[in-house]
């Protein structure tokens, strides 16, 4: 998957990135029974090794178990959108401001150099699709928060499932050009080291995404 820098040093590893990026990106659909035999089966490793990948996956909030259901990948509902966007909107605002702060000139700079990638991408107007990790502008920008709480709460906890949503239902269509254009404006802030505007536009951006991935759910 992306350039997140993970030690995939077991096949449970192994399995594990390769199970969360099937369902970040949707090739396992939201809602979908997850059945350890079928998937050992399917990526070639024990139930044990599915089991422990369940496991950590419940922990990435990607999939949940219920009773007399058992592990099932969890439905992107208006409802879930709604509360996973009011959190991101105050704790990604937060760490906006926080980057303003503690970014360093290089990093902002890298951050820019970024953008400068994706506008070719941009320049199509079909999508706007950014790969997990350092090639992601959220993830720049949570790291550069420089606040190991914040990076915890919205990595280990919250990533991914903000990633389902983004990936199968915000990255496409007329909001590309004005997403972009959104990135460009919360990079010029931090680059100016105004936290307080960085906070600002980074909060009114995850508004206007969670309305845009709203009306595709309604």
């Amino acid at each position: 998957m992306g350039v997140i820098v993970e030690n995939a040093v077991t096949s449970a590893d192994k399995t594990f990135f390769k199970l969360r990026n099937d369902i970040v990106e949707g090739f396992i659909p939201a809602g979908t029974k997850l059945s350890e035999t079928e998937l050992s089966t399917k990526y070639a490793v024990s139930r044990a090794v599915i089991r422990e990948a369940i496991s950590r996956l419940m922990a990435c909030h990607i999939v949940e178990r219920r009773a007399n259901v058992g592990a099932r990948v969890v439905s992107l509902t208006p409802e879930g959108l709604v509360e996973l966007y009011q959190v991101r909107e105050s704790l990604e605002g937060m760490a906006a401001r926080l980057a303003a702060k503690n970014m360093t000139d290089k990093e902002i700079a890298d951050l820019q150099n970024l953008l400068a990638v994706h506008f070719d991408e941009v320049k199509t107007g079909e999508s706007y699709y950014q790969e997990a990790g350092d090639v992601d502008f959220h993830y720049r920008i949570i790291l550069g928060s420089k606040n190991s709480q914040l990076i915890a709460v919205l990595f280990d906890g919250l990533y991914h499932l903000i990633r389902m949503y983004r990936v199968q239902l915000g990255m496409a269509g007329p909001r590309v050009t004005t997403a972009f254009d959104e990135h460009k404006n919360i990079v010029q802030a931090i680059a100016n080291r105004d936290g307080e505007l960085a906070e600002m536009l980074m909060r009114r951006h995850i508004l206007y995404s969670k309305n845009n991935i709203q009306q595709k759910l309604s």
